[in-house]
């Protein structure tokens, strides 16, 4: 842990930037008893044009003529500094796993997020050699057409230490925030559908309301969450099924609204205490499906007369993002009453890109554009998500940061704002994050503050949702950014290769052009994968593929195989 003297002189030259001198001498003597607050609020397929101050910054168009609504997001943009290019994962368990652990969730197995599917685990059967307890047994979607790749398999459950791990146990961003309390509500999904000894309070928080599932009704909810019965998986070998826990009754039948009253609840608490720090991480489910708003804002939305800009044309999906929204602006003002206002960093991100409409099969979702693709994808469209900091008095105001950085510098750049030894943490633990905060004091980063230059995602599937770049099934997909350019390999024998800063919308193809430079991303990209990824997260070519089947244009090429071996 820094020291007092430490930690002073880096608020005083990372993080007290553009503030006025009283001001800061009154927010270093706040920092004398105790250390910061940190509110990591996290949104579920919150799209990276779906909040008008991001729209604005990407397209320049005029905030009033948009559909969605989001004053207190782009509240959270103006009072603090917001990322253009920060990156999550294509699906939602990949990207939670990387904020809890600071990993790459390929790294941890965690290749996609699904529903509940069968595991060594759930099943209670004997786990093969080489496998861990809480892989999928299988997990695939209803494509019909030819597959020359037959799916990876995917982890569910971050380690704990269980007797079921191995003598694997993943330090969690709780655990390491030692001196600060740490709360958790909203989506899970990241505990092996229900295990035992993969929640939350198995992973250092107080669990305030909780759900291990992708998706969740808005409406009459508790049922599900507060199940006990081993119903979808009986041969568990638990007691009862650990799926959640509806927490505290509020009188509200909307689950954004529910959650977002036990989360106020929580902060009127830890301001009465005046003792120890904490740490709240509100997971929200919203906007994931089943679309699901409230009846007076769908209304407000259907009569909107915006309705239809960059092909935003859902009421309710619209209505959703408002709640969302509006959830925020509670814990603001929250904050603004109990006096921790200027002792708290508010962190907003979303776990992926949004379910672009243009892709998904049934039409549903938002629109993207102009970044190509959606949720599932990795293209820009679906792992560019926003990313905001906001700590009042301390963090320069209205500030873009233009630099790349990903999912895993959630965790030790919440270490390093609220004065642990976050690099030390950071190597003893293998971590792949980065702290953000140098960026925030130079956002162009001309003093190299910020490092990590690569960063890297994996998807062993094939999915349902259309490609971006062709009306047929997605194939499995990864992809590396080094610099400027981001290479997409399709394990279908496929490149993309763009330059990312010149061209963020993906609309200028380099990889039959720089040869030279794809095929060296390319080996890097694999060589990280065999060094960090087990095979057996790794798509498969189909011995069963018919090659006179084939839809596509192209004929398969396996240009993978031989690192396998």
């Amino acid at each position: 842990m820094t020291s007092f003297k430490t930690l002073v002189q880096y608020l005083l030259l990372i993080l007290f930037i553009g503030c006025k001198p009283k001001m800061e001498l009154k927010s270093q003597k706040n920092l004398d008893s105790s250390k910061p607050n940190i509110i990591l609020i996290l949104a579920d397929d919150y799209g990276i044009m779906d909040s008008q101050a991001y729209a604005h910054k990407f397209s320049g168009a005029d905030t009033t003529k948009m559909f969605y609504e989001t004053p207190n997001i782009d509240r959270l943009v103006q009072e603090g500094t917001a990322f253009s290019q920060a990156y999550a994962n294509q699906l939602c368990s990949p990207t939670r796993a990387s904020i809890m652990t600071g990993i790459y969730a390929s790294r941890l197995g965690f290749t996609t997020a699904m529903p509940p599917r069968e595991t060594y685990y759930n099943q209670n059967i004997q786990v093969p050699a080489g496998y861990y307890a809480h892989d999928v047994l299988e997990h695939k979607d209803n494509i019909l057409i030819e597959q020359a790749l037959n799916n990876g398999t995917s982890n569910s459950a971050v380690p704990t230490g269980t007797t079921f791990d191995n003598g694997k146990d993943e330090l969690s961003i709780a655990e390491a925030l030692k001196d600060h309390h740490s709360a958790f509500i909203g989506k899970w999904h990241i505990g092996g559908f229900g295990a035992k000894g993969y929640q939350p309070a198995d992973q250092g928080f107080k669990p305030l309301a909780w759900y291990d599932a992708g998706g969740s009704a808005y409406y009459n909810w508790k049922k599900n969450w507060d199940n006990k019965e081993k119903t979808r998986f009986p041969k568990m070998p638990q007691e009862n099924s650990e799926i959640g826990d509806s927490g505290q009754e509020t009188d509200q039948d909307y689950l954004t609204d529910d959650l977002t009253v036990q989360a106020l609840n929580y902060i009127d608490q830890r301001a009465q205490l005046k003792g120890q720090p904490f740490f709240l991480y509100f997971s929200h489910f919203a906007i994931h499906s089943p679309y699901q708003g409230k009846e007076n804002e769908v209304a407000h939305f259907e009569n909107k007369s915006t309705l239809g800009w960059n092909g935003h044309k859902d009421p309710v999906y619209a209505s959703m993002i408002k709640s969302l929204d509006r959830s925020v602006g509670e814990i603001l003002k929250k904050l603004e009453e109990t006096g921790l206002d200027e002792n708290t960093l508010v962190v907003f991100m979303s776990d992926n890109g949004g379910i672009d409409s243009k892709i998904t099969p049934n039409g549903e979702g938002t629109n993207n554009s102009p970044f190509l693709g959606g949720k599932a994808c990795v293209t820009e469209g679906g792992i560019r998500v926003p990313l905001v900091f906001r700590w009042k008095g301390k963090i320069k105001e209205g500030q873009w940061v233009d630099v790349p950085v990903d999912c895993t510098d959630i965790f030790p750049t919440i270490l390093e704002a609220t004065g642990y030894d976050a690099k030390t943490i950071a190597k003893a633990n293998n971590l792949d994050g980065e702290s953000v905060l140098p960026l925030v004091s130079d956002p162009e980063n001309i003093r190299k503050g910020y490092s990590k230059e690569t960063h890297y995602w994996h998807y062993p599937f094939n999915v349902i949702y259309n490609s971006p770049y062709e009306p047929y099934a997605l194939t499995p997909h990864s992809a590396i950014r080094d610099g400027d350019y981001k290479l997409i390999f399709d394990w279908y024998g496929r490149f993309h290769l763009y330059n990312i800063k010149e061209d963020p919308f993906e609309k200028n193809d380099l990889s039959s052009e720089k040869t030279v430079l794809r095929e060296a991303m390319f080996k890097k990209l694999m060589a990280w994968l065999r060094m960090n990824v087990d095979k057996r997260y790794w798509p498969r070519v189909n011995p069963d593929y018919n090659p006179e089947n084939e839809v596509r244009k192209e004929p398969f090429h396996d240009l993978f195989s031989n690192y396998k071996e």
